[in-house]
């Protein structure tokens, strides 16, 4: 079984195509799991919405808190960390990590990176050892598996390497690096352009997202069914 974590960012509720002022990419991520789902009915999917219901940001006492030894840690320590156990804990349970994430002024929502800054965690995401000769920092979640999908929509166009506005796209790689620094390092992109513009050009860009979306959940759902079959 294939454990697929889904999760929506936009500030907006709905989803495009569907709701008036709907998110684009809560339209692709819905459409991922809708597709995955249809093939491998028996994946289970979690579901979090880190607009509707935003991580508490990391603050100096959750610093202090998570660099304490566990053993070592008060029980306000441990309030604390709790909400970030809990989404470490859906982070490492998950083999397929679903993000919809758009673009806000060049980089990710704000509760993306709050999410991010609560599940990149010493001790339990990235070891650290300052006596450790060499790199004193690895990845503890490396080798298992994991895949990142990062599904975004921008309201320009031209985003993608080697384009003109592509110095400016802080979204994938702001999401993709401290994933990959955990040892998420399997990365897969789709993103729909032209939102601004609002015409032909936006409804051409939302129809080939689609397609590579839907072309997408194939070749990993086969990518599973092989692996197991291996």
């Amino acid at each position: 079984m294939i454990r697929l974590l889904q999760i929506d960012s936009s500030a907006r509720p709905g989803r495009s195509g569907e709701q008036p002022h709907g998110a684009h990419t809560r339209r692709l991520s819905a459409r991922f799991v809708r597709r995955w789902q249809s093939l491998r009915p028996r994946d289970a999917v979690t579901c979090r919405d880190v607009a509707a219901t935003p991580p508490t940001p990391v603050t100096g006492a959750w610093v202090h808190a998570a660099f304490t030894p566990p053993g070592q840690r008060e029980p306000w320590m441990r309030d604390t960390l709790a909400e970030s156990d809990a989404l470490v804990d859906e982070l490492i349970a998950a083999d397929l990590i679903v993000i919809g994430v758009p673009m806000y002024n060049f980089g990710m929502p704000s509760t993306l990176k709050a999410w991010i800054d609560n599940v990149v965690r010493v001790g339990r995401t990235f070891g650290f050892d300052r006596s450790r000769a060499g790199e004193p920092y690895w990845p503890l979640l490396a080798g298992q598996g994991k895949r990142l999908v990062l599904l975004s929509a921008r309201g320009d166009h031209g985003y993608e390497p080697g384009q003109r506005l592509a110095a400016d796209n802080h979204v994938e790689a702001g999401v993709a690096t401290p994933l990959r620094y955990i040892g998420i390092d399997a990365v897969e992109r789709v993103a729909i352009e032209y939102d601004e513009f609002a015409d032909e050009r936006l409804q051409a860009s939302i129809a080939a997202a689609e397609a590579e979306v839907d072309a997408l959940v194939h070749r990993l759902a086969n990518l599973a069914a092989a692996r197991r079959a291996a």
